[in-house]
């Protein structure tokens, strides 16, 4: 915290009270970097207390934060604990970030592509938020694999694979963690100015030199407004570049789930099947999207000097499993027992199991996404309460995508849950969220939109809040 005691405002000097940095916010009132400051410190070392947290995430929430406000949340939580320097790896160190959608699957893909084409990737994620999944939830499917390593260990694991996907550790920005949990169960998260400092605290802490953000688009995006998803990829790159991080973010599609699977195994299951060069039907998106977002750090991080050619690159490595055998290794190095990859089906064992039928025919019209997600976490996939135990089992296969036609009886959705108790609140979600019409519906396009630092800095002056 030594940056806060250097700051020049007369605040510095005199004591601060966190319940007038409360009703400071929740007048309107913009805080200084030592007020947010004091704010992180108080998080990180637990002096104070979750009520007062909360009440200040909500003014935060309701108020909304300037862009000098996220900034400053960013590196006071950056700088909450431990940082990472991934220098002695003597390799560029790239990254990349999703801000969360159904199906949304894609670091199994793009980390070990990065890594095959000579990049470290030390990707520090996060567990299920609100209707989304969660990276980490998702990987712990695999029996034995270790999601909490050591700052030693993290680089041990990069030094041999060139990709670590893990939690932070208690000592990796402690601040985060506390408000992360203390947003999800207060209505908080869908604010871009704490979700913009929440993610770059992380990926600035891990000693990142480029970074890739995918921010989603559609009923699947915790931002649902077009204008405010695309006012948290500006706020992201800026603030990220600000930090000295090469950054972009892509404008992605989440008007439906991303890929054939929604889930913890089965996600994973379809990655490897990508991994191995297969191109199974209704993955189509989630391949191209992957190739396109490693593309973009093997271009940031030097490899290609455009992100086409990165693209080309990946695609190499998909195709001569180069990129599979990245993924393998590190599950293995993180004590997970790769061997359940040999039989993709024979490893799945869901406690009940529901077919959906189409309830008409037509085309898929639309698919509201966030309903989806949550049909996914009542399957037992995801989380009610922090520290839940998740099924690894749980979740949905589509056998129909937005666009496509289908007759009235034939299989929609195939619903795996913990019990068959489980089964009919899913199911009566998943039949509100889809609709069908009599013409297909206009297509979407995957990528809309590309965020540079000159693009971001550019919309940020314009954009009125």
């Amino acid at each position: 915290m030594n940056d806060l005691k250097k700051a020049p405002d007369k605040s510095s000097s005199s004591p601060l009270h966190t319940i007038d940095l409360i009703r400071k916010k929740r007048d309107g009132g913009a805080l200084d970097a030592h007020e947010i400051g004091f704010l992180v410190a108080g998080a990180a070392d637990g002096s104070i207390p979750l009520e007062q947290l909360a009440a200040w995430l909500m003014a935060a929430w309701l108020r909304g934060l300037t862009v000098e406000e996220t900034r400053a949340l960013t590196m006071a939580m950056r700088d909450s604990g431990e940082k990472f320097s991934p220098r002695g790896l003597g390799k560029v160190a790239v990254d990349k970030h999703s801000t969360g959608g159904v199906g949304d699957k894609t670091s199994f893909l793009v980390a070990p592509l990065a890594a095959a084409c000579g990049l470290a990737v030390p990707m520090i994620s996060g567990r299920a938020l609100g209707h989304t999944g969660g990276t980490l939830d998702k990987v712990e499917a695999v029996p034995g694999y270790r999601t909490t390593l050591t700052l030693k260990e993290f680089e041990a694991v990069l030094a041999q694979c060139g990709a670590s996907i893990v939690s932070q550790t208690p000592e990796l920005v402690p601040a985060d963690r506390v408000l992360y949990a203390l947003r999800d169960r207060t209505g908080t998260v869908e604010s871009p100015g704490l979700i913009c400092a929440s993610i770059l605290s992380k990926k600035l802490a891990a000693g990142l030199d480029a970074l890739v953000l995918d921010v989603k688009t559609g009923s699947g995006s915790f931002l649902r407004k077009r204008e405010d998803a695309e006012y948290l990829a500006a706020l992201m790159v800026a603030t990220a570049e600000a930090a000295g991080t090469r950054t972009v973010a892509l404008m992605t599609d989440m008007s439906q789930p991303l890929g054939r699977m929604a889930g913890n195994w089965i996600e994973l299951a379809e990655c490897v099947r990508l991994l191995r060069g297969e191109r199974p039907d209704g993955s189509e998106d989630l391949r191209e999207l992957s190739l396109r977002l490693a593309g973009w750090m093997i271009h940031l991080g030097g490899k290609a000097a455009t992100p086409e050619q990165g693209f080309a690159l990946a695609e190499r490595a998909l195709a001569d499993g180069s990129a599979l055998r990245v993924f393998l290794e590190m599950v293995a190095a993180q004590g997970g027992d790769a061997s359940v990859f040999n039989d993709l089906t024979g490893f799945h064992k869901p406690g009940a199991t529901l077919i959906v039928e189409a309830w008409e025919s037509g085309y898929v019209s639309e698919m509201d996404a966030t309903s989806l997600g949550w049909a996914v976490q009542r399957l037992g996939a995801g989380r009610e309460r922090s520290g839940e135990p998740v099924d690894p089992h749980a979740g949905i296969e589509f056998h129909a995508r937005r666009g496509a036609h289908i007759e009235r009886g034939q299989p929609l959705a195939t619903l795996y849950a913990t019990t068959q108790e489980k089964l009919a609140e899913p199911a009566a979600l998943l039949k509100q969220a889809i609709r069908f019409s009599a013409t297909p519906p206009d297509a979407v396009p995957l990528v809309s939109r590309v965020f540079s630092r000159e693009s971001a800095e550019a919309y940020l002056r314009d954009a009125v809040r």
